[in-house]
């Protein structure tokens, strides 16, 4: 006979494994994750395109003083520094965001990535009044994009 112990140490295993297959269920690759930095901002152009931005321009690839994208929508500029990672994105890119917002002089600085913020890039962001957008926002424009329903 099971002891009540060994039920319950089975019952938690279960529950982590079914967290962990629903974890990875949730965070899907997608064809972004794969692409090269360029091709990326590339991608995140069109993205804004088709999301109702207007006079989306992706800037050089250096000396862009840490802005990929520039954009309008309803009258606001943006500066967008775009982030192809494989892990969570941190303060360097919020701080690039920042710089570049005020170089091109842009009303609104955002991060664009396929990934997660860490905690000191979101208190930068709000520090510096960044705005942060994530893989989930990036997926539910993307899903916009495509008409395809959350």
């Amino acid at each position: 006979m099971i002891e009540a112990g060994m039920l319950a140490l089975l019952a938690v295993i279960t529950m982590g494994g079914i967290w962990i297959w629903m974890r990875r269920r949730h965070r899907r690759a997608l064809p972004m994750d794969d692409m090269e930095g360029h091709e990326f901002e590339q991608f995140c152009a069109g993205v804004l395109e088709e999301n109702g931005f207007l006079e989306v321009e992706v800037t050089r690839g250096s000396g862009d003083y840490g802005v990929d994208i520039l954009a309008e929508k309803d009258g606001v500029t943006y500066a967008v520094q775009c982030k192809r990672y494989t892990g969570p994105v941190g303060v360097a890119a919020v701080q690039q965001a920042y710089a570049g917002r005020d170089y091109y002089d842009r009303m609104v600085g955002a991060v664009l990535t396929n990934q997660y913020f860490t905690a000191p890039a979101v208190e930068a962001a709000k520090k510096l009044k960044i705005l942060l957008w994530d893989r989930g926002y990036l997926e539910e424009m993307i899903g916009a994009e495509k008409g395809i329903p959350d």
